[in-house]
Protein backbone atom coordinates (compact mmCIF):
# COMPACT_ATOMS: atom_id res chain seq x y z
CA UNK A 1 0.00 0.00 0.00
CA UNK A 2 1.32 3.47 -0.61
CA UNK A 3 1.30 6.25 1.16
CA UNK A 4 0.06 9.97 -0.22
CA UNK A 5 2.96 12.47 0.38
CA UNK A 6 1.40 15.82 2.32
CA UNK A 7 3.44 18.85 0.71
CA UNK A 8 3.00 22.71 1.10
CA UNK A 9 0.12 24.53 0.61
CA UNK A 10 1.12 26.01 -2.98
CA UNK A 11 -0.26 27.97 -6.21
CA UNK A 12 -3.72 26.30 -7.52
CA UNK A 13 -3.89 23.77 -3.73
CA UNK A 14 -8.10 24.10 -3.04
CA UNK A 15 -8.54 25.25 0.47
CA UNK A 16 -11.98 24.75 2.47
CA UNK A 17 -12.94 27.97 4.49
CA UNK A 18 -13.92 27.46 7.78
CA UNK A 19 -15.54 30.48 8.90
CA UNK A 20 -18.76 32.10 8.14
CA UNK A 21 -17.51 34.96 5.66
CA UNK A 22 -19.56 33.64 3.41
CA UNK A 23 -17.09 31.77 1.04
CA UNK A 24 -16.86 27.89 1.24
CA UNK A 25 -13.88 26.95 -1.08
CA UNK A 26 -10.87 28.78 -1.92
CA UNK A 27 -8.38 28.29 -4.57
CA UNK A 28 -4.47 29.43 -3.19
CA UNK A 29 -2.79 32.02 -5.65
CA UNK A 30 0.61 32.91 -4.07
CA UNK A 31 1.68 32.20 -0.18
CA UNK A 32 2.98 35.24 1.12
CA UNK A 33 6.31 34.45 2.38
CA UNK A 34 9.09 33.90 -0.09
CA UNK A 35 9.03 30.17 0.22
CA UNK A 36 7.88 27.16 -1.82
CA UNK A 37 4.57 27.16 0.24
CA UNK A 38 2.65 28.09 3.23
CA UNK A 39 2.73 26.23 6.46
CA UNK A 40 0.26 26.97 9.75
CA UNK A 41 -0.27 30.09 10.69
CA UNK A 42 0.98 31.46 7.26
CA UNK A 43 -0.43 33.96 5.13
CA UNK A 44 -1.95 33.22 1.77
CA UNK A 45 -3.22 35.46 -1.14
CA UNK A 46 -6.31 33.23 -2.40
CA UNK A 47 -9.64 33.24 -5.14
CA UNK A 48 -13.08 32.42 -4.00
CA UNK A 49 -14.03 29.50 -6.09
CA UNK A 50 -17.39 28.71 -4.66
CA UNK A 51 -19.76 31.00 -2.05
CA UNK A 52 -22.89 30.80 -0.11
CA UNK A 53 -25.45 33.63 -1.98
CA UNK A 54 -25.57 36.57 0.31
CA UNK A 55 -21.78 36.38 2.13
CA UNK A 56 -19.41 39.15 2.71
CA UNK A 57 -17.40 37.65 0.07
CA UNK A 58 -18.59 36.88 -3.61
CA UNK A 59 -17.23 33.91 -6.43
CA UNK A 60 -14.41 35.56 -8.21
CA UNK A 61 -13.06 38.22 -5.26
CA UNK A 62 -9.20 37.86 -4.33
CA UNK A 63 -8.63 37.38 -0.40
CA UNK A 64 -6.30 36.98 1.97
CA UNK A 65 -6.29 33.85 4.10
CA UNK A 66 -4.39 32.33 7.11
CA UNK A 67 -3.79 28.58 6.84
CA UNK A 68 -5.64 27.38 10.24
CA UNK A 69 -5.15 23.60 9.43
CA UNK A 70 -2.61 21.66 6.74
CA UNK A 71 -2.82 18.11 6.04
CA UNK A 72 0.90 18.45 5.97
CA UNK A 73 2.35 17.47 9.70
CA UNK A 74 4.37 19.66 11.76
CA UNK A 75 6.62 19.04 14.62
CA UNK A 76 6.07 20.73 18.00
CA UNK A 77 8.48 21.80 20.83
CA UNK A 78 7.50 18.55 23.12
CA UNK A 79 8.50 16.67 20.25
CA UNK A 80 4.96 15.56 19.23
CA UNK A 81 3.90 15.79 15.35
CA UNK A 82 0.53 17.96 14.48
CA UNK A 83 -1.57 17.20 11.57
CA UNK A 84 -4.76 17.40 9.98
CA UNK A 85 -7.33 15.65 7.86
CA UNK A 86 -7.88 18.78 5.35
CA UNK A 87 -6.41 22.09 4.11
CA UNK A 88 -8.53 25.01 5.54
CA UNK A 89 -8.48 28.90 5.76
CA UNK A 90 -9.71 31.73 7.79
CA UNK A 91 -10.98 34.59 5.86
CA UNK A 92 -8.82 38.04 6.85
CA UNK A 93 -8.46 41.76 5.64
CA UNK A 94 -5.10 43.48 4.84
CA UNK A 95 -4.29 44.08 8.30
CA UNK A 96 -4.75 40.14 9.50
CA UNK A 97 -8.17 40.95 11.26
CA UNK A 98 -10.75 37.80 10.53
CA UNK A 99 -13.52 39.32 8.01
CA UNK A 100 -16.14 36.36 9.46
CA UNK A 101 -17.34 36.48 13.50
CA UNK A 102 -17.00 32.71 14.15
CA UNK A 103 -14.05 29.88 13.37
CA UNK A 104 -15.68 26.14 13.16
CA UNK A 105 -13.73 23.16 13.98
CA UNK A 106 -10.27 22.96 15.64
CA UNK A 107 -7.58 25.72 15.41
CA UNK A 108 -4.14 24.71 16.34
CA UNK A 109 -2.32 26.80 19.17
CA UNK A 110 1.08 27.67 17.04
CA UNK A 111 -1.14 30.56 15.69
CA UNK A 112 -0.84 32.24 19.18
CA UNK A 113 3.28 32.69 18.00
CA UNK A 114 2.18 33.94 14.78
CA UNK A 115 0.33 36.60 16.14
CA UNK A 116 -3.51 35.64 15.17
CA UNK A 117 -4.59 35.64 18.53
CA UNK A 118 -8.12 36.91 17.03
CA UNK A 119 -8.47 33.71 14.94
CA UNK A 120 -7.98 31.82 18.42
CA UNK A 121 -10.58 33.93 20.30
CA UNK A 122 -12.90 33.16 17.73
CA UNK A 123 -12.47 29.09 17.67
CA UNK A 124 -14.38 27.06 19.06
CA UNK A 125 -11.65 24.31 19.84
CA UNK A 126 -8.30 25.14 20.19
CA UNK A 127 -5.76 22.08 19.29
Amino acid sequence: MQQQVRGFIQMRTNLKVVDNSGAKRVMCIQAMKGRKGARLGDTIIASVKEAQPRGKVKKGDVVYGVVVRAAMQRGRCDGSEIKFDDNAVVLVNKQGEPIGTRVFGPVPHELRRKKHVKILTLAEHIA
